[in-house]
């Protein structure tokens, strides 16, 4: 019975109390009596499962109150309500998780919150279907992460738009591929692996993938990761880095900020309304459709030969445009 009522004032504690919400030994001898039928429990008996309580490690704060009362808050709790709000809102972006992914994940953070504090996270939730019901996101990543700690191939069915019948579709075909680590980049996950054949790396889109199975353990020794030293664009490597030099309008330097990190070094301009950017970074093809959809506003100075490179990709879209040719 000891461990059943402490389990009780636990519930109510975690419930309904928190930093701005405390309850006095009365209340709880209320709470005990009329919920969990269980009276006539004494103060003294609630002290000292208050006390076996901070024992456990749970932080129970007491204030005196009028008349001298004790009033009693679970303040530590797993997460602070500051966290647990960041990461329901986290929740209520993803946009590979489905609704009602997102809702069963975010009741299980409101029984860490008190009710006082549940009501202000349920009025900030704006849930928005934009993942397909098909794709089951965290199933993929709980296979995924298992193989990877076992060191187990994996084999998968991926999937492409098809034009023709204008949705993703799947294929298989057999990989040889040791799954290495899951990277969160630009709003969407991927799974890098090492293909054995040709020991080259892989990159897979993880909401992409579909009924996935692991296969043999992998004794296979692992080469050097790529080292980005620099600013990329996506996750495929670029052919190599080097150092550009940008003549940005002022309107989006924190954007470029923001972008490059500390990558980037930051000039005066001849011209006030300008800045100039010096910013290694990996030249690939995406890179300079990347630079084009800021148009006017950001000019690649220098190296001459990615400035020569840049143009040329500017001009082939001109050319989808005989009018402006």
């Amino acid at each position: 019975m000891d461990h059943e009522r402490i389990i009780y004032i636990y519930d109510y504690l975690s419930r309904y109390t928190d930093e701005n919400h405390y309850v006095s030994i009365s209340q709880i001898q209320e709470h005990l009596a009329n919920v969990c039928n269980l009276t006539r429990v004494k103060n003294v008996t609630i002290r000292r499962d208050l006390d076996r309580l901070t024992a456990m490690g749970n932080h129970i704060v007491k204030h005196n109150r009028e008349h001298n009362t004790a009033y009693y808050a679970l303040i530590d709790k797993s997460f602070s309500f500051n966290e647990i709000r960041f990461i329901v809102d986290s929740i209520s972006i993803n946009k590979f998780l489905t609704a009602f992914q997102k809702k069963t994940l975010i009741k299980k953070f409101e029984g860490m919150c008190s009710d006082a504090e549940n009501r202000q996270l349920i009025s900030r939730i704006v849930l928005n279907e934009r993942c397909p019901s098909t794709l089951d996101l965290l199933e993929n990543l709980d296979k995924i992460h298992r193989l990877i700690g076992e060191r187990q191939k994996i084999d998968f069915e991926y999937g492409k738009y098809d034009e023709t019948t204008k949705q993703i579709a799947y294929y298989y075909k057999k990989r040889e591929m040791l799954p290495v680590s899951v990277i969160y980049f630009h709003e969407r996950f991927y799974l890098k692996c090492l293909n054995e054949k040709d020991r080259k790396w892989r990159i897979y889109r993880v909401d992409r993938m579909k009924n996935i199975l692991g296969g043999e353990v992998s004794y296979v020794r692992l080469p050097p990761e790529d080292n980005y030293e620099g600013f990329v664009t996506d996750m495929f490597a670029p052919e190599y880095f080097t150092v550009v030099t940008l003549r940005v309008k002022k309107y989006l330097l924190d954007e470029m900020r923001e972008n490059f990190g500390d990558y980037a070094s930051i000039f005066h301009d001849e011209d006030s309304d300008y800045v100039r950017i010096r910013v290694r970074v990996g030249i690939n093809r995406k890179f300079y459709l990347w630079l084009m959809q800021y148009g006017d506003g950001v000019e690649l100075v220098s190296p001459v030969k990615e400035r020569a490179e840049y143009l040329e990709e500017v001009r082939k879209m001109l050319r989808a445009y005989p009018e402006f040719a």
